[in-house]
């Protein structure tokens, strides 16, 4: 029998007491392996009032007690890795590797929060005027929250608490009723590691919960990753209700192909970027810019890479991904491969239909490549989300940064080439947060920032990194003047009221 996933609050695994769930389903064979809450308003609000009353004691602790802390999580993380990994693949769909890598991404994160106490330093100056020094020190916020996506379920909840939690706040995260049972597996993982009951907190639902969360007068700060109008909608909605917000939404991700680039290497980063998760990420290469007449001819070369490929079952080490997460993103990208045919463009491999021996039942889609793409194309304008690549055909660098320009989004590109000079000028001009240079996916470590920008980015302030700290926390600035008349001489208690 499916198992009934949990709320997590005030430190503790209880049963909601709704009669709405939400099945949760295994993508390689849609069988119903658990049912997600959809948490009450007052669950909710119980939620809320324990994460502000545990931050009102947590912020009292030092800075180094809770890297401490942090530096527990990350071994139990680390020691469990593969544990976690099998939970991501079960309810995602993921091959094994690329669950690994989901865990270990956001382990990295953590390690970056272990180092909080040199991160969440203020500043000095003194002497700004005679006698007068000023202080800056960091302070938290209070209560965030995450609103995470279904695609990553350990590494975007492990962006958001740790670095949250570190910086002297309390956090409530709203996963994906998708895959629940990861972020719940974190939890167990969180409460093994000792930290106080109350900094974390984990409620499940739709719309109507993030409709609360988001707009309750506790909440400080969200967080949010996922699609562009919901996204945009978020944070909307979080600041007008005066609050801060970062919300990373969609993306449509070029890769640029100079002619002077290695092409095996290309098409064996290409191949990868594309479909590598089932092309289920934000920073997938959904674009192939082949720049010049003589990168024509590398379509057919690519083709043949990309028709090797084929999707599988998590403990199957020949599959290259996995499932789509769903019937209705399956349904989606079969509507958009389907578009791009009836539009014009020419349909070199057709993933639509495909079938796993044993698997009849799974949300398969086999790798498609789709050429002579152009703008006004609804394959080219929509975000597919799928191993569904769109190669377009350029003369000109130049022509190639206009297209990439254009472009709405602005999450992530990459060029490829053996010119330092072609290289420069890309990453010099093109509007996009994150540059790759023969780099296919420029995701940076955690010690930078997730840099996305244009319609990929609402906010000013972007998850881990310096900028996530500053993003969870606030500078208080205190300008001090002592007075030498005030110094005691040693003669007894000072017995008058010095007013000057």
């Amino acid at each position: 029998m499916a198992k009934k996933v949990p709320l997590y609050i005030d430190g503790r695994f209880v049963d909601s007491e709704t009669s709405d769930w939400i099945e949760v389903t295994n993508p390689a064979t849609n069988e119903v392996i658990a049912h997600c809450p959809v948490a009450l308003p007052e669950e909710i609000e119980r939620a809320i009032a324990s994460a502000k009353a545990a931050q009102a004691e947590w912020r009292q602790v030092p800075v180094p007690e809770r890297a401490r802390y942090i530096m527990r999580y990350q071994a139990l993380l680390k020691e469990h890795q593969e544990d976690i990994a099998r939970i991501v693949a079960a309810e995602t769909g993921k091959i094994m590797a690329d669950a690994m890598g989901d865990v270990w991404r956001g382990i990295e994160v953590v390690e970056h929060a272990m180092g909080i106490p040199t991160l969440i330093m203020g500043e000095t100056v003194e002497q700004v005027a005679r006698g007068v020094d000023t202080i800056s020190w960091v302070h938290p916020l209070g209560v965030c929250a995450g609103i995470t996506p279904f695609n990553f379920p350990a590494m975007i909840p492990l962006w958001m608490f740790p670095l949250a939690v570190v910086c002297g706040n309390s956090f409530v995260l709203k996963p994906s009723e998708q895959d629940p049972l990861t972020p719940m597996r974190l939890a167990e993982l969180w409460n093994e590691a000792g930290l106080p009951p109350g900094l974390l907190q984990i409620v499940h639902g739709r719309k109507e919960q993030v409709e609360q969360i988001i707009t309750h007068p506790d909440i400080k700060a969200v967080s949010f990753v996922g699609s562009a109008p919901v996204g945009a909608h978020i944070y909307r909605t979080a600041t007008q209700h005066l609050k801060r917000a970062q919300c990373m939404v969609g993306a449509k991700n070029h890769m640029v192909i100079m002619p002077d680039a290695n092409k095996q290497q290309v098409i064996n980063n290409l191949v990868g970027a594309a479909c590598g998760a089932a092309g289920q990420r934000c920073m997938a290469i959904s674009v192939a810019v082949l720049v010049g007449e003589e990168t024509r001819d590398w379509v057919e070369d690519i083709k043949a890479a990309m028709a090797k490929l084929r999707p599988g079952v998590p403990d199957d080490p020949e599959a290259a991904y996995g499932p789509l997460i769903s019937r209705a993103a399956l349904e989606r990208v079969e509507r958009l491969i389907a578009s791009a045919e009836e539009e014009g463009a020419t349909l070199l491999l057709d993933g639509r239909g495909y079938k796993v021996e044993g698997y009849p039942n799974g949300n398969w889609i086999g790798p498609t490549l789709i050429d002579n793409v152009t703008e006004e194309m609804t394959c080219y304008k929509e975000e597919i989300f799928g191993p569904v690549l769109c190669v377009m055909h350029v003369d000109t660098l130049d022509e190639a940064i206009a297209l990439v320009n254009r472009n709405p989004y602005g999450n992530g590109t990459s060029i490829f080439t053996d010119s330092g000079a072609a290289a420069r000028k890309y990453r010099f001009n093109t509007e996009v947060g994150q540059v790759g240079v023969n780099v296919p996916i420029p995701v940076p470590l955690p010690f930078f920032s997730f840099t996305g920008g244009k319609g990929s980015f609402y906010g000013d302030l972007h998850p881990y990194g310096k900028q996530a700290v500053r993003f969870y926390t606030e500078t208080r600035t205190v300008v001090e003047r002592w007075f030498e008349s005030d110094i005691p001489d040693g003669h007894g208690p000072n017995m008058t009221i010095n007013l000057r």
